[in-house]
């Protein structure tokens, strides 16, 4: 394989005033040099994945980037830019760009890529040379990592040793190992029996590629200033490999910088923790640092030490979140990881059995089975096998939820109850409510049995026969005999109710529906309101109130990023380059019920934004429940009107709500007497990092 990158990659004088112009004239070196073979068709793939998430860094970086079928081989172009080019990062513009090409299907060298560079970047010295590198060659080189011709034999083995990057984990073991009693080789002057504060950390981020890998680089860099020995466990999208049992317990203390749940977290059990969101590690990493070192110091611990003496890997009630995380917001986050895993079922099972119908008409549901009835030639036949495929992934959602909503409380012993439970709650049709209260009871059953203290010859079967065992049976009793029963008559009546919404009562819960959905644009209020929609239409023949729901749903969350992009066209001057410039695909991500396309404006502008979404959103839900529109899928934004009730009132509920978002955010930022956005200051990183946390980072678990 070539080089990864060569000097015909590199532009030290980027032209480009515009981030697709900058990957256009990147990609076109790649064309060039015979490692992307159709330029237009490689720029799709970097604008669908920009459009997913922005891939802009802070600290003046860009890393734009896709898998594609046009790449021939892993491939890395840079350039660099004075004028700066705004890819989206809190901080402002990049001057640093870089686009990353890794072939269709080349998940590993894709991920390396992706990783190794990010660790690069949190290093100032490499941003640094690659901002006053003279020529292209140079800057090839320091972005392969090509170290200079030394002076002599001897001095090329001692600038190997002073040079070459050890990562934190082996450099860890490395001083544990030649030091004695474990102090680093580096110490000297300190005495041998005081051996160094020794840390474990685990980082990880939705996508799991370069923030996860930032947070881990950014830790080691700040545990080396402080002398301090760390080593990170990163759980990417590449999977992870797990720490030894050895380096954890001897370790003092633990961070989580995570902003997904930590896989089996309970191996960390009784030590002092710290347990952030993956930017904090980024940003503020010796912070971190120096607060797990005063736990420590005060004798602060995650849980008692007894519950992690155990073989088990279960996560104990305590280490579900920080020490000081109250009762509800570990709930959320429990719920939360729940609907993350079913959202996908949802996803792929609805829009199949809307494909069915588009194909086959609504009679297709009663279609005999395609496994004893199947004609290759017939269109019916197609879109039988499209529909009951599409049932099949949506028998799986209630105990997809319940069997996570257990992972999230007690990690995986919590899997086999959670399942048995949710599978239990569709044969009694307890539905999703049944779901939520079956995975919430076996969560709490596995960590009620964690607590007990068990002899050390019965330790190895815990986890493996005596919790599934014991768990499942209680939660099979608890759902089958006593509370089953009362949440389906709930679950009924609910449903009843929904059938029975008429007049003033469905105009108001479209209202309130288009609030919940514009609120934190894809958080977790706008996540319930999705999960109630969608559980809704997911039975063998649900109801109209059902469909009423999800038409509401749908519509009000394509309003945000739709007026903000009719905002930016309407007063363009109202807003900055960058926004005008994420108006044009807030067209496309609002058509297609993607509500974050509208966080880059809530982020920078969260008073005036969020308001007008909700108003608009609201107005929305509430015309759609008033003219009866109904929908049959759970997804596809614009591209399943065939598939709508009522398809040119829905239409114009949509075109209302987006018109009264952008007329208010409109009037609101032009009632501001400050400085036009262009010329005023950005904001703070934190601030900045803040405002696209609340609604970005927690939903957008989107892959590269």
């Amino acid at each position: 394989m070539s080089e990864l990158i060569t000097a015909d990659l590199v532009d030290l004088d980027l032209s480009a005033d515009t981030k697709e112009a900058a990957a256009r004239s990147l990609a076109e070196r790649m064309v060039a040099a015979g490692r992307v073979t159709d330029l237009d068709g490689f720029l799709a793939d970097v604008a669908a994945r920009e459009a997913q998430m922005p891939t802009g860094l802070d600290g003046g970086i860009g890393i734009p980037h896709c898998r594609s079928e046009h790449v021939t081989e892993p491939t890395l172009a840079f350039g660099r830019s004075a004028a700066r080019i705004d890819f989206g990062a809190p901080d402002g513009p990049a001057d640093l760009i870089f686009l990353i090409a890794a072939p269709a299907g080349a998940d590993s060298d894709h991920l390396t890529i992706l990783s190794g560079l990010a660790r690069q970047l949190m290093n100032a010295e490499f941003t640094g040379a690659l901002r006053s590198a003279a020529d292209p060659r140079q800057a090839a080189a320091l972005i392969r990592g090509d170290q200079p011709e030394p002076p002599s034999a001897a001095g090329a083995d001692a600038g190997a040793e002073a040079d070459t990057e050890v990562p934190a984990a082996d450099a860890g073991a490395e001083a544990a190992a030649a030091a004695p009693g474990g102090a680093p080789s580096g110490a000297g002057a300190e005495p041998v029996a005081s051996a160094p504060f020794r840390i474990v950390a685990v980082t990880s981020c939705p996508t799991g590629i370069a923030h996860t890998y930032m947070a881990a680089e950014s830790l080691e860099n700040a545990a080396r200033e402080a002398g301090v020995e760390l080593v990170v466990e990163t759980q990417g999208s590449a999977g992870f490999d797990k720490l030894s049992p050895a380096t954890i317990a001897a370790a003092d203390a633990v961070i989580f910088a995570h902003d997904v749940e930590v896989r089996d977290k309970s191996r960390f059990a009784g030590k002092p923790t710290v347990d952030v969101g993956v930017k904090a590690g980024i940003n503020r990493p010796a912070e971190l640092i120096a607060e797990v070192r005063e736990k420590a110091a005060r004798g602060e611990i995650s849980a008692p030490a007894a519950a992690s003496a155990g073989a088990d890997r279960s996560a104990p009630m305590d280490a579900a979140g920080e020490p000081g995380d109250r009762f509800g917001t570990r709930l959320r986050k429990w719920l939360m990881t729940g609907v993350s895993y079913m959202v996908p079922f949802v996803a792929a099972g609805g829009l199949l059995i809307a494909l069915a119908f588009a194909i086959g008409g609504y009679e297709i549901a009663s279609a005999k089975s395609v496994a004893d009835h199947f004609v290759w030639t017939e269109q019916d036949s197609w879109a039988a096998l499209l529909f009951q495929v599409g049932g099949a992934a949506f028998t799986f959602l209630v105990p997809v939820l319940a069997g996570y909503i257990a992972y999230g409380m007690a990690d995986r012993p919590g899997l086999v109850p959670g399942f048995v439970g949710g599978y239990i709650a569709t044969t009694i049709k307890a539905g999703f409510l049944g779901g939520l209260v079956a995975g919430l009871i076996a969560g709490a059953v596995v960590m009620g049995i964690q607590r007990f203290k068990v002899p050390a010859s019965l330790r190895g079967i815990m986890p493996v026969v005596v919790i599934p065992l014991i768990s499942s049976a209680v939660v099979g009793f608890l759902m089958f005999v006593v509370i089953g029963k009362p949440i389906a008559s709930a679950q009924k009546g609910m449903t009843d109710w929904l059938n029975g919404l008429s007049g003033t009562n469905a105009i108001m819960l479209g209202v309130l529906l288009g609030l919940m959905m514009c609120f934190d644009l894809g958080g977790p209020v706008n996540k319930v309101a999705y999960a109630f929609a969608t559980g809704g239409i997911t039975v063998a023949n649900p109801s109209d109130g059902s469909l009423k729901i999800m038409a509401a749903v749908m519509a009000a969350g394509m309003v945000p990023p739709l007026a903000m992009a009719l905002a930016t066209v309407v007063r363009g001057q109202l807003f900055t380059k960058t926004e005008r410039e994420n108006g044009k695909a807030a067209w496309v991500l609002g058509a297609s019920f993607i509500s974050e396309g509208a966080i880059p404006f809530a982020a920078a502008d969260p008073l005036r934004v969020i308001p007008s979404s909700m108003v608009g959103g609201a107005v929305t839900g509430a015309l759609s429940m008033l003219f009866d529109c109904t929908l049959r899928a759970p997804h596809g934004g614009i591209f399943v009107v065939p598939l709508i009730g009522q398809p040119f009132l829905y239409l114009l509920a949509i075109a209302v709500g987006t018109a009264v978002s952008a007329g208010l955010v409109i009037v609101l930022k032009g009632m501001r007497k400050t400085a036009r956005p262009e010329t005023a200051a950005p904001a703070a990183d934190g601030e900045a990092a803040t405002g696209a946390g609340a609604g970005g980072e927690a939903k957008v678990p989107v892959t590269v």
